[in-house]
């Protein structure tokens, strides 16, 4: 019989008869705190921290309470079939590792931009490899093994630099650029304000910029001879603040596909569409750039519904398979984990994102197997309904 997801558990247990214990935790809270203990304080604070106080980053987990999931019985789902198409691409599931600037950082080793494209390559989740990175994008890609991997562009302000970047992307093998939309400047975070922490600024994470030719080309001298000046350079150009009338340019620098990152209403989804982006990412951030907004998961379905068709990526808030599940229901094509797996990383390095993938895909699959939905194609609006302190029902 062909593997399944929730198979893993049953490596658990079958462990437990051999005297094995899971080395690593199951719950997100267990998995929050032993990162915590692993990382330096400044990173914890950069990984974990919102803007403001926080209190998007907590509506953004919180509204995954808001619905509930119903079973459906004598169903018979022995067989589940997880898989999606993206972009044309088959993925084996749903998940992928949303971009996350200081993951090289996270990791023992301080390579954990690799440490997490090998991940991708074992489990099949494929990774949206930021373009803050500690090792250069090629380095990332050579390590996903036939896994998609996208990239995801901050776009500088050096129109040729952001076509250079995108070209690498390209030359390396990514299937999609993913370009992120609101962090064009950095969010109020009092947390990492209070210790006057901003790694970049200190010349982390910017092996993709100093390996660049036209980046290199816009300096007097070698980032090698004088790393403060490339620094200074870097936070010179890094924001660019993306109008509508810079999407045709946009769109005719690449061919792959071209997704856009920050799209949460349903009138840019539409006027996104006819310029002939290929996706939307329906994201907050996690509530790390701007405080004060809606959940992203509440503002899910009507991007859904304006992309008519086009697929649609989501995250902000994800801490579980049931999460997983309920964004799929409200209509999203894939959703993107953030915080879970970095802490996976930071405690076990790829095998500790290895087992973080594998469970949350593990409860995902398990959970629509005991409620009844075989497929990801029966995961409609119609699987959910508002728990007693939410009133409006899904349309």
């Amino acid at each position: 019989m062909t593997a399944q997801f929730g198979d893993y558990q049953n490596e658990i247990y079958e462990g437990g008869l051999r005297g094995v214990v899971p080395p690593f935790p199951m719950s997100y809270e267990e998995l929050e705190a032993r990162a915590r203990a692993a990382l330096p304080a400044s990173l914890v604070s950069y990984v974990a921290a919102g803007a403001g106080n926080e209190h998007t980053q907590r509506a953004n987990v919180d509204a995954f309470t808001k619905w509930g999931i119903i079973p459906r019985m004598l169903v018979g789902a022995v067989r589940r079939d997880l898989s999606v198409e993206l972009c044309g691409l088959r993925l084996p599931s749903p998940l992928m590792m949303a971009p996350i600037g200081v993951i090289g950082l996270c990791a023992q080793d301080g390579h954990g931009d690799l440490a997490v494209a090998r991940a991708a390559a074992r489990t099949g989740v494929p990774m949206i490899a930021s373009t803050l990175t500690v090792d250069p994008m090629e380095e990332v890609a050579a390590r996903f093994d036939g896994v998609p991997g996208f990239f995801q562009l901050y776009p500088p302000d050096d129109r040729k630099l952001a076509e250079s970047l995108v070209r690498r992307a390209e030359a390396a093998g990514f299937r999609g650029i993913v370009v992120t939309l609101d962090t064009w400047l950095t969010g109020w975070r009092p947390r990492d304000l209070s210790t006057s922490n901003f790694p970049q600024l200190r010349g982390h994470c910017l092996a993709n910029y100093t390996s660049d030719p036209v980046f290199r080309s816009r300096l007097d001298r070698t980032p090698e001879e004088d790393p403060a000046a490339a620094v200074a350079h870097w936070a010179k150009t890094f924001g660019n603040p993306l109008t509508w009338d810079d999407l045709p340019w946009l769109r005719s620098i690449t061919r792959l596909p071209l997704l856009l990152k920050g799209i949460c209403h349903p009138d840019d989804v539409r006027r996104a569409r006819d310029a002939g982006i290929d996706g939307m990412y329906c994201s907050n951030h996690g509530g790390r750039q701007a405080n004060g907004g809606l959940p992203a998961l509440d503002m899910l379905p009507a991007v859904v519904d304006a992309a008519d068709g086009l697929p649609v990526i989501f995250d902000s808030g994800v801490r579980s398979g049931a999460d997983i599940v309920k964004a799929v229901a409200l209509g999203a094509t894939a959703v993107a984990v953030g915080r879970p797996y970095v802490y996976g990383l930071a405690i076990g390095g790829t095998e500790g994102v290895v087992h973080v993938l594998r469970a949350l895909l593990a409860e995902a699959d398990l959970l629509m197997a005991i409620d009844g939905y075989p497929a990801l194609a029966d995961l409609t609006r119609k699987a959910l309904r508002p728990t007693p302190a939410t009133a409006a029902a899904p349309r």
